[in-house]
């Protein structure tokens, strides 16, 4: 590795450590020729499919568009940072488990579905009424029932359940 400050060609590795979550390395180096000390990250180079849409055009996987869709189903959720991301690791995960070189957007859109079901119930929803093209309030009762009769249970967060929305008066007996 090349020094980024005199541009020498011999750098050696004083310290090494492994990410909290295992996939990067971040090395730290000094400079033969200048003492200089920088740091490198270094991590795996997995190529992810390629996302074949609806309409049969061809794209490269934009992990930022991943992580958009999870934003606008969370919007305004009670759902950390720290499971958001774990979430979008777990469905980047699912694809490189996949081996396949191409995947269908279908096929990722239930892999985020799958990741939304875990984490709350009112994302997944919102997520599945975009992405399954709900056209009216009958799509959303049946995904609320398939919703209520096969909850999940995450390590968190248990499943709520569903009800109607309370008006805020006591009922009188």
């Amino acid at each position: 590795m090349h020094c980024p400050f005199c541009q020498h060609a011999e750098t050696r590795v004083v310290d090494s450590r492994v990410s909290e979550d295992g996939t990067t390395i971040r090395r730290r180096r000094g400079c033969e020729a200048c003492g200089e000390r920088f740091s490198t990250l270094e991590s795996i180079d997995l190529k992810l499919p390629t996302i074949i849409k609806s309409d049969g055009s061809r794209e490269p996987f934009n992990a930022h568009k991943l992580r958009q869709s999870f934003e606008r189903a969370l919007h305004k959720r009670p759902v950390s940072e720290p499971q958001v991301e774990a979430a979008v690791r777990a469905v980047v995960h699912q694809m490189r488990m996949s081996t396949e070189r191409e995947l269908a957007t279908h096929r990722v859109g239930e892999f985020v579905l799958a990741e939304l079901r875990k984490l709350d119930q009112v994302a997944f929803v919102r997520f599945a009424s975009v992405y399954r093209s709900f056209e009216d309030v009958d799509d959303f009762r049946q995904e609320l029932d398939r919703l209520v009769r096969d909850p999940v249970v995450s390590g968190a967060q248990q499943a709520l359940p569903i009800s109607e929305p309370s008006s805020g008066k006591a009922r009188r007996k």
